[in-house]
């Protein structure tokens, strides 16, 4: 979630994170970079517990990663860490689903989710791994009819959520559900579901994948921006995509050019 803000700042966009990180030399860190970014780190750094996560990536000559991650004071977020008038300032909240690991950040999720729908901002998720999907099916399942607005899943994530190998299938099922779904599919693009409208999206040109850490995060960042801005939900797609292929041409998961002017030069702000 980090990283989706850093790249709604990148686009010119206000953002806020919220996230636990202890009071030490990586938290230090993590807060000066967001600082950098231009985003606002709304939970304080802490003292004992654990200490500020980390994750080692491994990136293959494709770009394809594996991550080795240590989740550290993260997962002892919890409802006192949220501010309801933090939320409350929001248009959209965006939520990972690996907060739902731990019962605390699970509970502080909620508590962030009644305050937004309580100021009339809209609630998403993002389903954050295939794996986690499979631990809270049911969970998400009924966030998705009773509390959010937008989902984002890769294509296996939202074939895992509806226990099928069918992408027409996720597409029905998404339609009957009637709220906002971007689906992304790596080299083939993203589909965006919204009641009975749908648009298929190809990825933004990429002249070299180096790095596929991030894409997601980015791809969301993109898709929020334009939402936040009233694009339509195609040209949402569009600067989801452009970030994405942004952050895949290098490595690490944050963009190194400004995305406010790539978005220019492609004309979609």
């Amino acid at each position: 979630a980090a990283n989706t803000m850093t790249g709604i700042a990148s686009l010119g966009g206000r953002a806020v994170f919220l996230g636990k990180v202890c009071d030490d030399a990586l938290g230090a860190r993590f807060g000066e970079s967001l600082n950098a970014a231009d985003v606002r780190h709304a939970v304080p750094r802490v003292n004992g517990g654990s200490p500020t996560a980390s994750s080692i990536i491994a990136v293959t000559p494709d770009g394809q990663r594996s991550m080795n991650t240590y989740l550290g004071a993260c997962r002892e977020m919890a409802p006192e860490d949220v501010d309801g008038a933090e939320i409350a300032a929001a248009k959209i909240l965006y939520i990972e689903g690996y907060l739902w690991d731990a019962e605390a950040a699970k509970q502080a999720s909620r508590k962030a989710i009644k305050a937004a729908k309580e100021a009339g901002a809209q609630v998403a998720l993002t389903l954050s791994d295939s794996f986690c999907v499979g631990r809270f099916r049911d969970e998400f399942l009924e966030l998705i009819h009773h509390d959010l607005d937008i989902v984002f899943a890769n294509e296996d994530e939202a074939k895992s959520l509806f226990e099928t190998e069918e992408l027409d299938l996720v597409i029905e099922r998404l339609k009957a559900w009637g709220g906002l779904a971007a689906i992304t599919r790596s080299e083939k693009g993203s589909i965006v579901v919204k009641g009975e409208a749908l648009h298929t999206v190809p990825a933004a040109p990429v002249a070299k994948v180096v790095d596929t850490t991030g894409a997601g995060d980015l791809y969301a960042a993109g898709f929020l921006f334009g939402l936040a801005r009233g694009k339509g939900l195609a040209d949402c797609a569009r600067l989801g995509s452009l970030a994405a292929a942004e952050v895949i041409s290098h490595y690490g998961a944050r963009p190194e050019t400004s995305l406010k002017e790539l978005a220019v030069k492609a004309g979609l702000i």
